[in-house]
This record gives structure tokens, C-alpha cells and sequence, in this order.
């Protein structure tokens, strides 16, 4: 059987920072070319960015949220573009604001169909969500690392909630270990 960590694929990377400082979010969309302000549909400033892929949500307040970015790296590159397109627009920014990771969303495959039914009695009810009926997949919250991970019949995961790389292959040993235990990935 080939090694489940291997199908791990970063699905999206979800990073905060923040400028320090208030902004008037109709000015900079004027001057930010390519910039999406819409404060009826949403409170923040839009800015995409092409090379790496993301999409920076800039607030009033300064914070400014970055998702849709494939790796930690990704959204490191994305946030530093954004910090010179607002120091070229005369905002003062500092030379290296922290960057934190919130999230980390992975998807990953064990290469097996499984019974999602006996997966629930197995891991007990204290630790899983399963309602077929509202949602296809069965979440399971671990503790350590600190995830949730969807489960689906075809086998494939995606896990949600880590802070580094490493959280997704952690969660997946996990997984695979208490199905093993529990003689749900026989066959």
C-alpha cells in the first residue's frame, strides 16, 4: 500500500498580518490598480495577486488577511507585494511585518473506500461529527496536532486547522494509525 502522506497536497493557506495603522480603504482602491472595493458587499479591499495566486483582504484597520495561496512561501511572497504596492502608494509599512499562519486547508487520499459508519463507532461519538443526511463526510477533531479532518467514503481527507505543513502529515499518521487499530483499513 503506498504512503497516504504522499497524496498530501496543500489545498489553501490562510495568513494574517497587519500595518499598523488605519486606512482609508476608498483611496487606496482608487490607486490600487486592480483592487476590488465594495464596502455593500464586503468591508474590506480586494487585492488579487497573479504570481503566486492569492488574494490579500485588506481592512480599515490595517489587518490585512491573505488566502488562496498554495504554501507558507506563497503567501510570504504575496503579503511582501502587497506591503510595496501600499509603500509605493506613500503608506508607510515596516520593513518585515509579522506574518502568521491561521490555517492551513490539505487534502490527502488513503486510497481505500471506507465505512464511514463504522469509523464513527469506532472513534467514538465524542470525537466525530457524522450526520449523512446534512453532510457526506465525517469530522473528526484531533487533538494533537490540533485539526479537523473531513473523512469521505472514497477515502479522501482533507484537513483544515493546521498552522504548519508538518500538522497535515502528523493528522494523516494519526488517522491511518487509529483505523489500523481499530481493523477499518483491512481489505
Amino acid at each position: 500500500m503506498s504512503d497516504p502522506k504522499d497524496t498530501i497536497n496543500i489545498e489553501n493557506v490562510v495568513a494574517s498580518t497587519g500595518i499598523g495603522q488605519e486606512l482609508d480603504l476608498q483611496s487606496v482602491a482608487m490607486d490600487l490598480e486592480g483592487a476590488d472595493y465594495d464596502p455593500e458587499q464586503f468591508p474590506g479591499l480586494v487585492y488579487r495577486t497573479q504570481n503566486p495566486k492569492s488574494a490579500a483582504l485588506i481592512f480599515r484597520s490595517g489587518k490585512i488577511v491573505c488566502t488562496g495561496a498554495k504554501s507558507t512561501d506563497d503567501v510570504h511572497e504575496s503579503l511582501h507585494i502587497v506591503f510595496d504596492k501600499l509603500r509605493e502608494l506613500k503608506i508607510p509599512v515596516d520593513d518585515d511585518p509579522e506574518i502568521t499562519v491561521q490555517n492551513i486547508v490539505t487534502s490527502a487520499d488513503l486510497g481505500r473506500n471506507l465505512n464511514l459508519n463504522a469509523i464513527a463507532i469506532g472513534l467514538g461519538l465524542e470525537n466525530i461529527e457524522y450526520e449523512p443526511e446534512q453532510f457526506p463526510g465525517l469530522v473528526y477533531r484531533l487533538d494533537e496536532p490540533s485539526v479537523v479532518a473531513l473523512l469521505f467514503g472514497s477515502g479522501k481527507l482533507v484537513i483544515t486547522g493546521g498552522k504548519a505543513p508538518d500538522d497535515a502529515r502528523e493528522a494523516v499518521d494519526v488517522i491511518v494509525s487509529r483505523l489500523n487499530d481499530l481493523g477499518l483499513l483491512d481489505g
